[in-house]
């Protein structure tokens, strides 16, 4: 049976680059403002991402980290090395298969990760504050109504 896509209109094509638009803006200005409390953290935005999605999942296998972050094995060993070594994650092995490797983020990481979520939330409304009130309330549906669906997974 083959599944139809739901048609795109005008409408949504307006939603999606009001939300483009907060995203881009919000995104660039919240990175410049966590970049020095990701520095005295000693993670970088990468690691910082993984840590926020590891603390949503629970646990992920290495191979999903490296598929995930867009990285070889290799690479993603090496940043699960700097955040176990700072104690955000830990590894364990799989339960059915001792060969596979899961990373579990410990409580000081999804310490870190509330802590970054909070000065996110603060920074937001900071934000939010500058904007027209009813453009806020269109971008703010958009994420509510973007929100709700499970677009990424691993």
């Amino acid at each position: 049976m083959n599944a139809t896509k739901p048609k795109r209109t005008l409408a949504h094509e307006a939603a999606a680059n009001r939300l483009t638009d907060f995203i881009m803006f919000s995104q660039r200005n919240l990175i410049l403002r966590l970049s020095p409390e990701l520095n005295q953290g000693k993670i970088s935005y990468p690691q910082f991402f993984l840590l926020a999605y590891l603390e949503e999942e629970g646990s992920l296998s290495m191979s999903s980290i490296a598929r995930m972050m867009g990285h070889s094995t290799a690479a993603a060993t090496g940043m699960i090395d700097k955040l176990e070594t700072l104690g955000h994650l830990r590894r364990t092995s799989g339960e059915a298969d001792r060969r596979r490797i899961m990373v579990h983020i410990t409580e000081q990481g999804k310490m870190l990760v509330a802590r970054m979520r909070s000065n996110i939330a603060r920074d937001l409304a900071e934000l939010m504050a500058e904007k027209d009130d009813e453009r806020l309330r269109k971008v703010g549906r958009d994420i509510f109504v973007a929100s709700r669906r499970k677009s990424f997974t691993v």
